[in-house]
């Protein structure tokens, strides 16, 4: 009969609040180890921090470097069953290699051929997709075909069938947002295969989805009930663009209509609920104003970045990059952000913060002159 090792491994040490090392206490942590325990005392300063001390890391990944990479993939990785998608997944270097932007957030630049289809599938994670450059592609989610251009936030529930046809003669490139480390963490994931093919090669310029939901204040009285995700398939640029204009131009009559001075914000909303458009991520865009510089921020919880326009500076932690359209940027948790330009900046943003609000561990602190 063989014995299997125990994983867990005590090391008495000197310190305030341990024990004296004795030839007891030794004999003791082996019976622990024996018995698969492990006594808070050894293990209160990694368990129980005085803040937050996350694993990720600030890092940035530059679009100049992810596209030619993409484009090789395009022509050396097949898209169809197995693989299922040709997305290639951002890996945080203080997550051991993980393809995880965060411990909670995963982040990937997709790429879809000419012509090419990516067949349906459906699980459990919470998804979108952002798209900072080209058109041609359509989404088809539980049938409906959403078309796929540059602004364009595209959310998607867990459970809901997806594929996606790319009807132009150029190839596209897009990143996906899902909550896929948590629901993997928790162990909560469901998938399944549907069929290879789309199921529909309609192109509509809106979807059925946006006829029904896409209409500013107004509610369809044949959906009264709240949806715990949003039923929107698709937030078009042209009107993201617009609200933030109409905030810079309202701050400039002098009316509050800023977080922070030069800095236009919005979140993209369940219009069932108000709340968040997926249960488990939030999705914001933010525009700061040339000569624009924010206040320091930390907040529990993880984001990522990515730049649609414009240039600027990104401080995150002792990290401090100049960025460009298309750039990707983590901020871990409780991880100092602030953000400069000189030009103008426009940022897509998207944080697990849902997931700390439900449980109230959620916390904010702000610094600096706007503090």
């Amino acid at each position: 009969m063989t014995t299997t090792p125990s994983p867990v491994t005590i090391r008495a040490t000197d310190g305030p609040g341990q024990p004296e090392r004795t030839p007891q206490l030794e004999s003791l942590y082996r019976q622990f180890e024996s018995e698969l325990l492990v006594p808070l005392w050894a293990e209160i300063g990694e368990l129980m921090p005085a803040e937050p001390r996350s694993k990720a890391l600030p890092h940035l990944w530059r679009w100049r470097n992810l596209m030619p990479m993409a484009e090789q993939a395009g022509s050396l990785v097949p898209v169809g069953r197995g693989g299922e998608r040709r997305a290639i997944a951002l890996a945080n270097p203080g997550l051991g290699g993980r393809p995880f932007a965060t411990p909670t957030l995963w982040a990937a630049i997709q790429y879809l051929k000419p012509h090419e289809d990516a067949p349906v599938h459906r699980h459990t994670q919470n998804a979108f997709r952002f798209v900072v450059e080209g058109e041609g592609v359509w989404t088809v989610v539980n049938g409906d075909p959403v078309a796929m251009r540059r602004g364009d936030f595209l959310p998607q529930a867990g459970w809901h069938w997806h594929g996606h046809h790319n009807r132009s003669d150029r190839p596209m490139a897009w990143i996906d947002g899902l909550d896929i480390p948590f629901q993997h963490y928790t162990d909560a994931t469901f998938f399944e295969f549907g069929t290879d093919d789309v199921g529909t090669r309609e192109t509509p310029e809106r979807s059925r989805s946006e006829r029904l939901w896409a209409h500013p204040g107004l509610r369809p009285l044949t959906h009264l009930t709240p949806t715990p995700a949003t039923p929107l398939l698709a937030y078009r640029w042209e009107y993201t663009d617009r609200a933030l204009s109409d905030q810079l131009a309202l701050e400039a009559e002098g009316c509050t209509a800023t977080v922070e001075p030069g800095h236009a914000a919005v979140r993209y909303t369940n219009p069932t609920t108000g709340g968040d458009v997926l249960p488990t991520l939030r999705t914001e865009f933010h525009r700061l104003a040339p000569d624009t510089a924010t206040a320091a921020v930390r907040e529990v919880g993880s984001s990522v970045f990515q730049v649609f326009d414009g240039t600027g500076e990104v401080t995150v932690g002792e990290a401090r990059w100049t960025v460009e359209r298309g750039d990707l940027f983590v901020v871990p948790s409780w991880t100092t952000l602030s953000l400069a330009t000189d030009t103008g900046l426009d940022l897509f943003r998207f944080s697990d913060t849902p997931v700390f609000e439900r449980l109230h561990l959620d916390r904010t602190y702000q610094e600096g002159p706007h503090a």
